[in-house]
């Protein structure tokens, strides 16, 4: 028996039981809609954050120590990230957007008449496997690169999914939900600034020397939360240009990567069945 005619047989008696039993679709919808719901948590974030940040740019602390009035702007601190925020909103929303045609591209490569076709074909290619009479007609190339782009069209999608957050799973799940958190942190740490409400102007002397002590100590505090929040803004940023290579990698580069060594693969088997 020839074992090439074999294994041909089996590959494609294999890709018709995947393609009928949908343990692929499966599989791969499940990736698809994790990675779809932690692309839009990302963005909720993203949308949220910078709209914080929009409101704090015009918040001025307050401060009168000693009497002296002095005001912090908290724009100021905040304005360097502002930009990187909006980009990274954007880039947020392509890849929610790319991720979100990755579920509607699997469910048309999963619907019953593309499967029906890859039957079909693969019936005629087994058939130009074994027969005799159809191994030298000219129709047998016809219908292996037919084969092949159908395995391709039926299959592309979902390996790619599988592949793409296989990697992402493995090596950047963690950083992206650690990123993820630092900028809620960053988040609440902008919107606990508050502004420092007026003294009343009939106090007493009493009420103007506790008011004094009482305006130092805030003081002291409101300078200590500015330089958290300093801090905050440069871990923010960090965190936000990570998040943008994460999702360019999870979004484009690996989908692009998995898409051409399904190419590269499928022209080698190619090759290799017009050499048998």
């Amino acid at each position: 028996m020839d074992k090439g005619k074999l294994l041909r047989t089996v590959l494609v008696l294999i890709a018709m039981l995947a393609a009928l039993s949908g343990v692929v679709d499966d599989a791969s919808g499940t990736y698809a809609e994790k990675a779809f719901k932690r692309a839009l948590v990302t963005f909720a974030v993203a949308r949220t954050l910078n709209g914080v940040i929009s409101v704090a740019q015009g918040t001025e602390l307050a401060l009168e120590p000693g009497g002296v009035g002095v005001n912090l702007s908290v724009g100021q601190v905040l304005d360097p990230i502002n930009d990187l925020v909006e980009r990274f909103s954007a880039v947020m929303l392509v890849a929610a957007s790319s991720l979100g045609l990755q579920n509607i591209l699997l469910k048309m490569t999963a619907w019953w008449g593309v499967t029906a076709a890859l039957i079909v074909v693969s019936v005629f290619a087994i058939a130009t496997i074994w027969s005799p009479r159809l191994i030298e007609s000219k129709y047998t190339a016809v219908v292996s690169r037919i084969l092949l782009v159908m395995l391709f069209i039926r299959f592309a999608v979902p390996l790619l999914i599988i592949g793409t957050n296989l990697v992402s799973d493995a090596f950047l799940a963690t950083e992206q939900a650690a990123a993820t958190a630092a900028l809620k942190a960053s988040q609440t740490e902008i919107e606990n600034l508050d502004v420092k409400a007026e003294a009343p102007a009939d106090q007493t002397i009493m009420d103007r020397i506790g008011s004094m002590v009482d305006d130092s100590l805030q003081s002291m505090n409101a300078t200590d939360r500015l330089a958290r929040l300093k801090e905050s803004a440069s871990n923010a940023s960090e965190h936000i240009i990570n998040l943008i290579v994460i999702f360019i990698l999870q979004t484009i580069i690996l989908p692009l990567g998995f898409v051409w060594l399904l190419v590269e693969t499928l022209k080698g088997v190619a090759t290799r069945s017009t050499r048998v």
